[in-house]
């Protein structure tokens, strides 16, 4: 796997994770721990998708 072809999935894993923070926040019976949990995921992608652009 190339590090552009990974740079794209994890962005589309970032996407998908964001995607399911916004329901979670819209939703009356939100998950608060699942919404955390979904965050933090979000963060280490954000942090590796940084990590391997400056070094690409």
């Amino acid at each position: 796997m190339t590090i552009s072809s990974h740079l794209a999935e994890l962005r589309r894993k970032h996407e998908v994770l964001s995607d399911k923070v916004e329901k979670g926040q819209r939703s009356p019976a939100a998950d608060d721990i699942q919404i955390a949990e979904w965050k933090r995921q979000k963060l280490r992608l954000k942090e590796e998708i940084t990590r391997l652009s400056t070094s690409h």
